[in-house]
């Protein structure tokens, strides 16, 4: 009987020290990590919902931010209007207002997870958003980004490695707050001559 209550006494302080860590660890870090952050980011390759062509590797130069996400998820819709801000405020600088041309250009680029092809257009003709969305045959690409659920966004920079990773529906303030500090980032390490 002793090695029964020993074993139940382990296993409660395992439990109780698993509550104790999530309940204290900060969620919002959690939110930007993955195995990708200073890797070179995987292929995103595909035809967009309107019929081009898309290549994350002709990007090279600019900053991208990869988005997943469907039509039928909640968070995915809140998030739809941050992203169109973003993606306005840092298009190419002749779209942009003309007391704004000092940010960076950067594109945004969505691919759909588990959605129909169809729905997908009409989300984006109903809500916006004039970026490339690849919604056909995205399963390997989810699949190399490691997605595991909708919406997750990842910063790539300019020479193509990730810089950061966003689960959970986006503001656009914090968009900016990643793309300053990774900026700054590769602007230290280019005055350090790397």
């Amino acid at each position: 009987m002793r090695p029964v209550r020993t074993t139940a006494a382990a296993v409660g302080l395992a439990l109780a020290l698993l509550v104790v860590v999530f309940a204290t660890r900060d969620a919002g870090r959690d939110r930007l990590t993955t195995h990708l952050v200073g890797a070179v980011a995987p292929p995103v390759v595909g035809t967009t919902v309107d019929g081009g062509a898309w290549d994350l590797d002709d990007q090279r130069g600019r900053w991208v931010l990869v988005n997943f996400f469907s039509t039928t998820c909640v968070p995915c819709v809140e998030e739809h209007p941050e992203l169109v801000a973003f993606a306005e405020a840092h298009g190419p600088v002749a779209e942009r207002a003309a007391d704004d041309p000092g940010r960076p250009e950067v594109r945004v680029v969505s691919v759909a997870f588990d959605d129909r092809a169809s729905a997908v257009a009409d989300f984006f003709t109903t809500n916006g958003g004039g970026w490339a969305v690849l919604a056909a045959d995205t399963g390997r690409i989810a699949v190399d980004w490691g997605v595991v659920a909708v919406p997750e966004s990842y910063l790539v920079t300019p020479s193509g490695y990730v810089a950061a990773k966003v689960v959970g529906g986006v503001v656009r303030e914090d968009l900016e707050d990643l793309l300053d500090r990774a900026s700054a980032v590769l602007a230290d390490g280019a005055g350090g001559g790397a």
